[in-house]
C-alpha cells in the first residue's frame, strides 16, 4: 500500500512551497508585521489560483479538491508564516459548505472560494468575540458558540475592532453584533464542519513546526564552537531529535485526520482531536526549541525565529489547546471500549 501524496499532490505541495519561498520572504512577513498590515497583493494572487476554494465543491465555484490538499496548502502557509487572511476565508466557508443552507451556501460560497470575499472564523459568548483571527477586513465571520452551534454574521451587520496580540502576522479582532444587527444561524450539526476546522488549523503549525526545524539545523550545522558545528554536540542533536519527532508526530496525525474526512469514515472526530492535540504541543515546544539552539541571537528582535513562535502560541489554542483535546482522545477512545465490550 502507498501512503506517499499521489503526483497531484505531490505537484501542488512542490507549487504552493516555491511560490511562497519566492513571495513570502522573512523580509515581507517582517514589513508587514511592524507595520500592522495584511499582505494584500500575496492575498490577491493566491486567491487568482483558487486557492480559497480549494476545498470547496466545484457546484459553488470551488476546486472540488479533498481535505489532503486543502492541508498541504495550510502546511504551506503556515511555513512561509505567510501575512495573509487565507486561513480564515477556507475556514469560513467549510462553515457555510458542511453546515450552512443552500440559500447560505449560494450567497457566500462563490465568493469565499474565489477570494473575492473574506471571511473569518473564531469563538464568542456573550454575543462578543473577542479576539477573531482574520476578522479584519472580512466580509462575514462565523463564531462558534460554547454549547457547539455557530453562528453567521455578516460584516455589515457586525462591530468589527482591529485587536492588536502576540501574533503581528495575523490581523485580529474583536466582533459583536453591531446595534440592530443580523445573525443567521447556521444548521445544528457543525460538528463534522469543526473537526475539518481543527485539522486545517492543525496543518498551518505543522508547517510553522517545520520551518523552525530546518532553521535550526541550518544554523547547528554552521554556528561553530571549539572548531566543531554545535550540531555535533549530544545535548543539541537530542533537542534537534525531540523537534523532528515532534513535527513528524504532528503531520501524521494531522494527514490521517484529513483522510479521515475525505474518505467519509468515523475516524474524522478522533482523527481531528490527535491532530490538533499533536501539533499544538509541538508547535510550541518545537519553536521554543528552535530559539534556544540559536542560542543568544534567537532571543533577538532582528532574528525571525519570534514570528515562527508568536503564531504558534495563539494557533496553538484556536479552537483548543492540547489538554481539550487529549480529553476528546480519552473520551472518544473509552467510547469505543465500551461499544466492542457490548
Amino acid at each position: 500500500m502507498n501512503f506517499d501524496f499521489t503526483e497531484d499532490q505531490q505537484e501542488i505541495r512542490a507549487t504552493a512551497r516555491d511560490l511562497l519561498a519566492s513571495r513570502s520572504t522573512w523580509e515581507r512577513v517582517r514589513g508587514h508585521a511592524e507595520a500592522g498590515a495584511q499582505d494584500e497583493a500575496l492575498y490577491t494572487e493566491l486567491g487568482g489560483l483558487g486557492w480559497p476554494g480549494i476545498a470547496v465543491a466545484e457546484e459553488h465555484g470551488g476546486q472540488g479538491l479533498g481535505m489532503v490538499e486543502f492541508v498541504i496548502l495550510l502546511e504551506a502557509l503556515g511555513e512561509a508564516c505567510a501575512a495573509v487572511p487565507l486561513r480564515g476565508t477556507a475556514l469560513a466557508a467549510l462553515f457555510v459548505e458542511h453546515a450552512g443552507s443552500p440559500g447560505q451556501q449560494a450567497q457566500w460560497l462563490p465568493g469565499l472560494a474565489s477570494g473575492e470575499l473574506r471571511g473569518a472564523l473564531g469563538t464568542w459568548a456573550d454575543g462578543v468575540g473577542e479576539l477573531v483571527p482574520d476578522a479584519v477586513g472580512a466580509d462575514i465571520v462565523v463564531l462558534l458558540d460554547t454549547d457547539g452551534g455557530a453562528s453567521l454574521v455578516p460584516a455589515a451587520d457586525a462591530s468589527i475592532e482591529p485587536v492588536a496580540s502576540i501574533d503581528p502576522t495575523r490581523r485580529y479582532a474583536r466582533v459583536s453584533v453591531a446595534e440592530g444587527g443580523g445573525v443567521e444561524l447556521l444548521t445544528s450539526d457543525t460538528s463534522e464542519a469543526l473537526r475539518r476546522a481543527e485539522v486545517g488549523v492543525a496543518a498551518g503549525l505543522v508547517g510553522v513546526s517545520q520551518r523552525a526545524l530546518d532553521m535550526t539545523v541550518a544554523f547547528v550545522k554552521e554556528r561553530k564552537q571549539f572548531g566543531v558545528p554545535i550540531g555535533s554536540f549530544q545535548a543539541v542533536g537530542h533537542k534537534a531529535a525531540q523537534m523532528l519527532f515532534d513535527t513528524e508526530g504532528a503531520r501524521s496525525a494531522t494527514l490521517f485526520g484529513a483522510w479521515a474526512a475525505d474518505a467519509d469514515t468515523d475516524q474524522l472526530p478522533l482523527g481531528a482531536a490527535m491532530a490538533k492535540a499533536a501539533a499544538s504541543a509541538g508547535g510550541r515546544t518545537t519553536t521554543a526549541a528552535a530559539i534556544q539552539l540559536h542560542g543568544g541571537i534567537g532571543f533577538t528582535w532582528e532574528a525571525d525565529l519570534h514570528w515562527l513562535y508568536k503564531r504558534a502560541q495563539l494557533d496553538a489554542v484556536f479552537l483548543g489547546g492540547p489538554a481539550t483535546h487529549r480529553a476528546r482522545i480519552s473520551a472518544l477512545s473509552a467510547e469505543r471500549v465500551v461499544a466492542a465490550t457490548r
